[in-house]
């Protein structure tokens, strides 16, 4: 699991898994840790913890993880709307619990389940972290895809 700091505190640890879910305020991950897939397309989570500060458990969050190729390109993927950028994005807010004091830190566990992208065989990507609306560098999750036999 890779931890990744943000600028104001926040923090997240995440990982590719093969399925992931959130039960009772824990997760669950199954196959995780994985950084090549394919070639074939294969259903994929990521999985993860934000772990939010005192000063900042009273705000709302957003966040996006977006796929993108080597080339920094949006990854697009045909639906039945035409071809979308592929992503998943959400929010979440904390409020102090009763027994909390200043200082703490709260973890927030998430899990993203996605279905089977056909991605191109033999390639580099990565996913992308964006919070709050800001980017950084370190805010990335890469994989590639084995090159298929002939």
């Amino acid at each position: 699991m890779e931890s990744i700091g943000f600028d104001d505190g926040l923090r997240v640890n995440v990982m590719l898994a093969d399925y992931a879910q959130v039960a009772d305020g824990k997760l669950n991950v199954i196959g995780g840790g994985w950084s090549v897939t394919g070639p074939e397309p294969s259903p994929f989570a990521i999985a993860g913890l934000f772990e939010v500060p005192w000063h900042l458990a009273d705000q709302l969050h957003t966040f996006r993880f977006e796929l993108i190729d080597m080339d920094g390109t949006a990854v697009m993927c045909r639906t039945p709307d035409g071809m979308q950028e592929v992503f998943f994005e959400g929010s979440f807010e904390l409020g102090h619990p009763e027994d909390a004091k200043p200082g703490s830190v709260q973890r927030v566990p998430f899990a993203l389940n996605g279905g089977m992208l056909p991605l191109e065989p033999g390639t580099h990507y990565e996913w992308r972290l964006s919070v709050d609306g800001g980017v950084h560098d370190g805010w990335r999750l890469p994989f590639a895809t084995r090159a298929r036999e002939e």
